[in-house]
Order: structure tokens, then sequence, then C-alpha cells
């Protein structure tokens, strides 16, 4: 399974306003509504430094069209907070461009599997890091980071690249600390072709180990736990034999 971790970053938009407190912006007082500056991504599990395209490097046109060339190729993608901002703002892109949509992909968005998974004092990903001791978030200036880009300031651009590189790496990272807990991760077998041997249908491994059982209402399965990622799964059929008393068998009240 050909699995591509994401990362963009954006121009803010740009408007006027008459104060700094609630401020209610009309379309017709807004200036420059924003777009990708820049993107970072690399293929999961693949070696060497994450692909870095930007407006300042490479023009902003040819940057969106390499997205869409990996987007298109990829069977599922990993983000964080990716199915509410990253991706949604590059569709925008695209069809501004008038790109056709890219082939269709599984999305991994991990913000969503902490906050459904885990109560942490804050979702942010650099505390994630933080808490599970994984490589950090590259610090930066703020926001006259993001201005001084904006301006065309080479030594600005560098320090973007490598705080947008380095969110790749952390996202990695968290991705295997966090893959047995991903519930709706894609089934990778089915991409990778496991010879009709049992896998986990998480990382892939063959390496299972039964575990007890899961109940049902009507019915008993062997559970298994993958000893490559830690996943729990069960089997696909009953253990429940012959025509006795389903209820009594897997202890059912």
């Amino acid at each position: 399974m050909k699995t591509l971790a994401l990362d963009i970053e954006t121009a803010p938009i740009t408007a006027h306003a008459w104060g700094l407190f609630k401020q209610n912006i009309g379309i017709n007082q807004i200036i420059d509504t924003g777009r990708v500056m820049c993107f970072s991504a690399r293929w999961l599990g693949s070696k060497g430094k994450p692909l870095f395209r930007s407006e300042f490097h490479h023009g902003h046109k040819a940057t969106i069209k390499a997205m869409h060339v990996l987007l298109d190729e990829a069977d599922a993608v990993l983000t964080y907070n990716g199915e509410r901002f990253d991706l949604p703002t590059l569709n925008r892109e695209f069809v501004k461009y008038r790109l056709a949509p890219p082939a269709p992909y599984h999305s991994i968005d991990l913000l969503k599997v902490a906050k459904r998974r885990f109560r942490f004092a804050s979702n942010k990903m650099d505390h994630l890091a933080k808490e599970l001791k994984l490589t950090r978030k590259v610090s930066n200036r703020g926001h006259e980071l993001w201005i001084d880009c904006m301006n065309g300031k080479r030594k600005a651009w560098s320090e973007m690249r490598e705080y947008n590189m380095g969110d790749i790496q952390t996202l990695e990272e968290l991705y295997y600390a966090l893959l047995p807990w991903i519930d709706t991760h894609p089934n990778t077998p089915l991409f990778d072709g496991d010879g009709g041997k049992p896998s986990c249908p998480t990382c892939g491994s063959h390496k299972l180990q039964a575990r007890g059982l899961v109940r049902t209402k009507t019915q008993a399965y062997q559970r298994f736990q993958c000893q490559g990622c830690g996943t729990w799964l069960r089997g696909r059929y009953s253990v429940v034999k012959g025509n006795k008393n389903v209820m009594t068998l897997i202890g059912g009240k």
C-alpha cells in the first residue's frame, strides 16, 4: 500500500478591518484569499529527506501540479487534521487550475484518532510528540516567518523548508505510535497481497497470536493480536460447531 505522509503550509487571508476584536469581515474587504505556499511529503517507509515544493522555488502552479501527481498515485494519505484542512485546501487549488480530482485514496487523519481514542491535555501534534517522546516539531518565528516568505525572503524560505519537512518526520513517528489504535485503518493486505495467509489488516504482518475469543450476541470468534503492530482482530469464521445451543456455548444470558 502506497501511503503518502503529507503536510502543507498556507498563506493567510489578507483583508481590511476597522478593529482587532470580534470583527465581521465582509467578502468585499478581502484583498487576498490565501493559498498553498508549499508542501512536504514522503512515501511511508521510504528513506531520505521528504520532498519539498514551494511557490518560491518552483512556482505556484508547478507546486500544485506536483502535489496532484502524488495524490493521484497514493492508496492512502497520512495527515494531521488533513480532512478538515490540508485535503480540502488542496482540492480548492486543484479546481482553480482546472485539474481533475486525483484518484480516490483512503485518508488516515491522526487528529481524528487522537480525539476519538485518547484524552491528551492538548490535541496539537507537537504536544502528542512531547507526551510520547517522539521527534518534536521544528520551532519557528510564527506569523513573522509567513510574512517574510510572502515577501520572497530567501532566508525565510530556508526556515520554512526546514519547518515543513520536520513535520513529516513527526507525523510518521506519531503514525507508528498510534497504529494499533487506528480502528479505521485501510486493509493493508488488500493492497499488498497476502498470499492467502492470515495477516493483520492494519500492518500486514503474518505474526498473529491467538488470545481468547470475541463474543457477539449469537456467535464466538477466535481473537488475535498482531505481534507486529499490536492491533486486535478476530477470525472470520465462528468457532461455534454443530447444532448445539449457541447461547450455552458462548456463555450468553
